[in-house]
């Protein structure tokens, strides 16, 4: 027990330092631009304190169960030498591992809020986890087959914006957002261990050329079928126009006990956990036939990662997504449209440079790459690049103009850059875009979009408030793959002149 609390402490701390480039943001913006403390802001830091807690439980709650699991799991497909066997258990992982990503459950929460109802929260989530689970299929097989990543990710790309340009306006920011959500918390560590260490497991693959992109693949996807899922639901009757749904108890009129309704909010976190215990134990017991190492251990890790998600979504209710709409709400006020587009910047650049995935990405990326490229100076390129986007994102929503033709416009730049990009630098730079988007700052990026969209006269709260997670993971692969060819173009350049 006390080497647990130890390691809680240590993820508590790890979580708080995340979040301290959020606090460092605003607080000086509250100080020194708008001189002003906010009202509820009691309330705000004890909701990020909860934030903290909840996100150190659901880290612990991995490593004691889907982390090592997942990860023997791979072991034992790989030593079979059965394709048939990885993909399946590549389709299930992430279908599981995606239905219980906080991030999602937040966008996923929000937009049937923010739509009434005809934007169903579990159907969205559940087609966002089917197609990830499809492209993590696709994505093993790509890896044991050897195919190059831009032969799938340049076709994916031209539907994805082919379906964007029919589909209605009130989906196209969320389709994206919802893509960029899908690789957080729990998906990206397993993801991108299993992908390099397949990579690795098969001669002649290369873990850095081969081995990354299953992450892009997971962003690619959910873009297409969600955007299809709008299409359907906006070409059909609202039939729930006419039923005020009451946001505390998620029924029309009545009344919950407090109590009653902490119960049902673990048991919707159960739930959302179960695919992956199912799955676990479906692979575990029934294909490989083999007992669970330490199943006790395994136990307390799902309940944790229960109570994890739970006290998640309360602090995110108390402090995240007040300090997105608060901001929006006081800077609009201001009448100073430049401080907004500053404090975007500060929160793209601040957050992304905090974030845990990233570094982890960055660590493997370096060592895959046997010294071609620098951890320190991939992070700087993303952070510059979630900057930019979130920027330009911003400025979209305060200008009204059309997610379809900065979106469309974005990718056509990715695709481009794909033909001409060094190959070896493809894969990771898409599944850098797909990292960038962590548990904090998703919910925050996203309040800030509904809150701008809310305060600014003639803006459509569902048309307008989505789509910055999108731009915050479109630039920085614009912006990694323009290093490589401007590191290449400089390489040839030098021994041109030797």
């Amino acid at each position: 027990m006390q080497a647990y609390l130890k390691d809680f402490q240590s993820a508590f701390i790890h979580a708080l330092r995340n979040l301290a480039p959020i606090l460092l943001v605003v607080a000086c913006f509250q100080f020194l631009i708008l001189q002003q403390i906010p009202e509820n802001a009691g309330s705000i830091l004890v909701g990020l304190l909860i934030v903290a807690a909840g996100v150190a439980l659901f880290l612990q709650g991995l490593e004691f169960s889907i982390f090592p699991v997942g990860k023997r799991l791979s072991n034992q497909f790989a030593e079979r030498g059965s394709a048939l066997l990885l993909t399946c258990f590549g389709f299930a992982i992430g279908f599981s591992a995606v239905v219980a990503e906080p991030a999602l459950i937040a966008v996923a929460k929000q937009a049937e809020e923010i739509s009434n109802g005809r934007i169903d929260g579990l159907t969205l989530r559940l087609l966002v986890a089917l197609s990830v689970g499809v492209v993590m299929a696709l994505g093993v097989f790509r890896i044991i087959a050897g195919l190059p990543l831009h032969w799938i990710i340049i076709p994916g790309y031209v539907l994805v914006v082919l379906v964007t340009y029919f589909a209605p306006g009130e989906i196209v920011g969320l389709a994206y957002d919802s893509g960029g959500v899908t690789t957080n918390i729990v998906t990206v560590p397993l993801v991108a261990a299993m992908g390099i260490g397949l990579a690795a497991s098969i001669r002649g693959r290369n873990p850095l050329q081969d081995g990354f992109g299953l992450v892009a693949l997971a962003v690619m996807v959910p873009m297409v079928s969600v955007q299809l899922y709008g299409i359907y639901v906006y070409s059909t009757p609202d039939v729930t126009s006419g039923l005020e749904l009451d946001s505390e108890t998620g029924s029309a009129g009545d009344t919950v006990s407090p109590v009653l309704k902490v119960l049902l909010d673990l048991m919707t976190m159960v739930r959302d956990v179960l695919p992956i215990i199912l799955t676990i134990l479906f692979f575990q017991y029934l294909v490989l036939r083999r007992p669970l190492a330490d199943p006790r251990r395994i136990i307390f890790g799902f309940l944790l990662v229960i109570l994890g998600l739970y006290a998640f979504v309360v602090g995110l209710k108390m402090g995240l997504f007040p300090i997105g709409t608060r901001m929006a709400e006081q800077l609009i006020g201001l009448d100073k449209i430049g401080f907004v587009y500053l404090f975007a910047f500060a929160i793209g650049f601040a957050t992304t440079m905090a974030e845990p995935a990233l570094l982890a990405i960055g660590r493997q990326a370096e060592e895959a790459a046997a010294g071609r490229l620098k951890g320190s100076v991939i992070r700087i390129l993303v952070a510059l690049g979630v900057a930019v986007g979130i920027t330009v994102g911003v400025h979209r929503i305060i200008a009204g103009d059309s997610m379809h033709h900065y979106i469309m416009a974005g990718y056509a730049v990715v695709i481009v850059l794909t033909l001409i990009t060094p190959k070896f630098i493809v894969p990771l730079a898409y599944d850098l875009g797909g990292v960038t988007t962590s548990e904090v700052t998703v919910p925050l990026v996203t309040a800030l979009g509904i809150g701008l969209a809310t305060h600014i006269e003639g803006r459509n709260v569902l048309i307008d408030g989505f789509g910055l997670i999108a731009f915050a993971s479109v630039f920085p692969i614009i912006s990694v793959m323009l290093y490589a060819i401007i590191s290449q173009l400089l390489a040839k350049h030098q021994k041109v002149t030797l």
